[in-house]
């Protein structure tokens, strides 16, 4: 063959794989079952998932989570075709059109934005709910610069904030209390971040990777859990080292009630990761519910350790506790000065915790098996003195 021949077959050659590659643009709504390729991996959340596509679009799907036990279901045609920013790839029938990255949001809970903190992302945010209790000092500056505007609180939003926010979507927390029917009226996109029904404290931090997908920080966010579920599952390991495994209950009495989480809450599971077993292990419950005090005196009366987490003015100490309700004097972990304890105006513990079980477990070993963990300093979990 001459080197005529060999320069126009070549030549061919790249034609056509230039022709092909542009193809990926044109697909058709009826083959993307068949041409799916499951490249972004979601191993522990059960609230969402995610189909890649050859021609770079995502499809991501939020799901209500199969445990969740008494509350109220949520729609189930919340899915998105996140579309790169720029092309005109049809959007697939039943998906709603969502051009990414985004570059404008508004984050409605501390737990979302603790997404944005951890993935350096915090001027994706244009608006937040509230700054109350919030130690993040970026975030603050931001909202003082009005870079990040308060948009009011749920149930009473403020939609010409939110408009003056300018977000080309809202993340929301369906199950909370509400007030999104007016905000719809902006023609904002809501999606649903349902990191706080997760049963596993992994699963809660993979929402990392939900929301990197969004703001074009999927390899960051794929990277930064991998990160976290190596550090996680060392500590996991090192809590089987020991056979004694503690009890442990949870939560306070408010208003007349006790409210603890369930038995399938990510706290259960993170308390039996750190070699612990919570007293109401077997209950169906995946968020908090109430109890009379007879109930959860019943089950913890014996309970090994206690754990509050709550936003105490002023010092908290065990007469503090007592003085609250005296009968707080009766639990063997009160007497036996064994309540962890973490107060949020003193810890940023919603805006950062929920991307950072590894540490978490780590505090929650220090405390059940401090033989474990001899010279760690705990950054939330702390026994109280």
């Amino acid at each position: 063959m001459n080197k005529y021949a060999t320069y126009i077959l070549l030549f061919t050659s790249l034609l056509f794989i230039a022709c092909k590659g542009s193809n990926k643009q044109t697909i058709s709504n009826k083959n993307i079952e068949s041409e799916t390729s499951d490249t972004t991996h979601i191993n522990y959340a059960q609230g969402f998932s995610v189909q890649s596509l050859p021609n770079g679009v995502k499809l991501v799907e939020v799901k209500p989570i199969k445990a969740m036990k008494g509350v109220e279901e949520m729609p189930t045609d919340y899915k998105f075709a996140l579309i790169p920013r720029g092309t005109e790839i049809k959007t697939p029938a039943g998906y709603t059109r969502i051009e990414v990255p985004i570059t404008r949001c508004i984050a409605m809970t501390t737990l979302q934005l603790a997404d944005f903190i951890a993935l350096h992302a915090l001027d994706k945010v244009s608006g937040i709910t509230s700054t109350k209790n919030l130690f993040n000092q970026e975030v603050k500056q931001l909202v003082k610069a009005g870079n990040i505007v308060k948009i009011g609180h749920e149930g009473n939003f403020d939609n010409e904030k939110i408009i003056a926010a300018d977000p080309q979507l809202i993340f929301i927390s369906p199950f909370k209390r509400g007030g999104y029917d007016a905000i719809k009226q902006t023609s904002v996109v809501l999606i649903p971040h349902l990191g706080y029904k997760e049963e596993t404290p992994l699963g809660q931090a993979e929402w990392l990777k939900f929301v990197g997908l969004f703001i074009g920080k999927e390899r960051e966010a794929d990277s930064l859990f991998n990160a976290i579920v190596q550090r996680y599952e060392e500590a996991k390991k090192l809590a089987l080292r020991t056979t004694n495994r503690p009890t442990v209950m949870s939560g306070e009495m408010h208003f007349g009630r006790w409210f603890a989480v369930g038995g399938r809450n990510h706290l259960a599971q993170l308390f039996h990761d750190a070699g612990a077993e919570y007293i109401l292990q077997h209950d169906k419950h995946s968020g908090g519910y109430p109890l009379e005090y007879e109930e959860m005196y019943a089950k913890g009366a014996n309970a090994d350790y206690w754990r509050i987490l709550n936003c105490f003015k002023g010092h908290f100490s065990y007469d503090a506790l007592a003085k609250s309700d005296p009968r707080n004097k009766d639990f063997k972990a009160w007497q036996k000065k064994h309540v962890i304890y973490c107060n949020m105006k003193q810890s940023p513990y919603y805006e950062s915790s929920p991307v950072e079980p590894d540490i978490l477990i780590k505090d929650l070993i220090h405390i059940f098996h401090p033989e474990l963990l001899k010279d760690y300093k705990p950054k939330y979990y702390q026994l109280l003195k």
